[in-house]
C-alpha cells in the first residue's frame, strides 16, 4: 500500500499547486467579474493591470534591496497596497479617457482595449526591458512546511490563500454590505432610475472599473511569488480569466469562485499526468461540454421577468 500513500501525497501536492494558480485566477477573475459581469465592458487589457501590480512589486523589491535592506522582510505588504493603488489609478484614467466614450458599443470597446493592451505591453518593454524579472521575496515567504512525511506545502502558496480570502471577503462586503455596493448594483440594473434618485452614475462607473483593475493589480503582486514577470505576463492569463467568468456566470461572484477553483484544480492535476497543452485542451473541452448543457454558467443571476 506504499504506492497508494505516495500517489495520495502527489495528488495532494498537485492539488495545492492548483490552489496557487486558483488564487491568481480568482483575483484576476474577481476584477473582471466586476468590470464585465457588473458593467458589461469587455476589457481585453485586464491582464496588463496584473502586469502593473507585478512590476510594482518588483520595483519596490529592487529599491528595498538596494536602499533599505532592513525593510526587506516587510516590503511585500506595502507592495500589495501600492500594486492596488497603481492599477486602480491607471484604471480610473482609462475609464475616464476611453471607456466612458464606448459604453453600449461592445465591439468598439473590445478593439480599443485590445489596442490598449498592446500599448501597455510596449510601455512595459520600453521601461523594464524584454527580459523577465523576478522580485526578491522575503525570507518568511520561502520554504515549505510538512503536515505529513510525504507532503510539502510551500509557504508562499499558503500566504496567497490568505490574501485571496481577505480580498474576496472585502469585495463581497463592498458589493453587498455597503452603500457604494448598493449604488453599483442599482446603476447596473437600471441606470436611468438610479440617476433619477440622485446616484452619480458616472462616478459609479469610474470607481467600479478602477476597483476591478485594482484587484487585478493585487493579483499581479501575488503572481510574483510563483513566477517571473515579463511584458506579456498578464496576457497569458486573460483567456483563462474570461473563461472563469463566463463558466461561473457573468454576474455571479460565487460562480466565479467555484469556476476558478474547478478550472485551476483540473488543469493542475491533469498537467501531472499529461503535457501542459493537453491538460489545457482537456480543461477547455470539459468547460465547453458543460456550457453546452448550461449556457448561463454554473451560477446564473436571478432576475425578475
Amino acid at each position: 500500500m506504499e504506492w497508494l500513500s505516495e500517489f495520495g501525497a502527489i495528488f495532494a501536492m498537485q492539488g495545492f499547486n492548483g490552489l496557487s494558480v486558483f488564487c491568481v485566477l480568482l483575483l484576476m477573475a474577481l476584477g473582471l467579474a466586476i468590470i464585465f459581469g457588473q458593467m458589461g465592458v469587455i476589457n481585453m487589457a485586464h491582464g496588463e493591470f496584473l502586469t502593473i501590480g507585478a512590476y510594482m512589486t518588483y520595483l519596490l523589491s529592487s529599491l528595498t534591496t538596494t536602499y533599505a535592506p532592513a525593510f526587506q522582510p516587510y516590503y511585500f505588504f506595502l507592495a500589495i497596497v501600492l500594486s492596488f493603488l497603481a492599477a486602480y489609478g491607471v484604471g480610473y484614467l482609462t475609464e475616464r479617457l476611453m471607456i466612458s466614450r464606448l459604453y453600449k458599443r461592445p465591439l468598439d470597446t473590445l478593439l480599443a482595449t485590445w489596442g490598449l493592451s498592446l500599448l501597455m505591453q510596449q510601455t512595459f518593454r520600453s521601461i523594464f526591458g524584454a527580459k523577465e524579472v523576478s522580485a526578491t521575496l522575503p525570507d518568511w515567504l520561502m520554504g515549505s512546511f510538512k503536515p505529513t512525511e510525504n507532503i510539502d506545502i510551500p509557504i508562499n502558496g499558503a500566504f496567497m490563500m490568505c490574501l485571496t480570502v481577505v480580498m474576496t471577503g472585502g469585495i463581497f462586503l463592498l458589493l453587498f454590505r455597503s452603500r457604494w455596493g448598493l449604488q453599483v448594483r442599482a446603476t447596473m440594473q437600471n441606470r436611468l432610475m438610479s440617476g433619477a434618485v440622485g446616484i452619480n452614475t458616472r462616478k459609479v462607473d469610474r470607481t467600479t472599473f478602477a476597483l476591478g483593475c485594482g484587484v487585478a493589480g493585487v493579483a499581479g503582486s501575488a503572481f510574483t511569488t510563483i513566477g517571473s514577470t515579463g511584458p506579456t505576463s498578464g496576457s497569458l492569463y486573460i483567456v483563462d480569466t474570461f473563461l472563469v467568468v463566463v463558466f461561473g456566470g457573468a454576474q455571479s461572484l460565487i460562480g466565479t469562485i467555484a469556476s476558478a477553483f474547478s478550472i485551476a484544480q483540473t488543469q493542475s492535476t491533469a498537467e501531472f499526468f499529461l503535457s501542459g497543452s493537453m491538460a489545457k485542451v482537456l480543461t477547455l473541452s470539459a468547460v465547453i461540454l458543460i456550457l453546452l448543457m448550461r449556457p448561463q454558467g454554473l451560477f446564473s443571476a436571478k432576475v425578475r421577468k
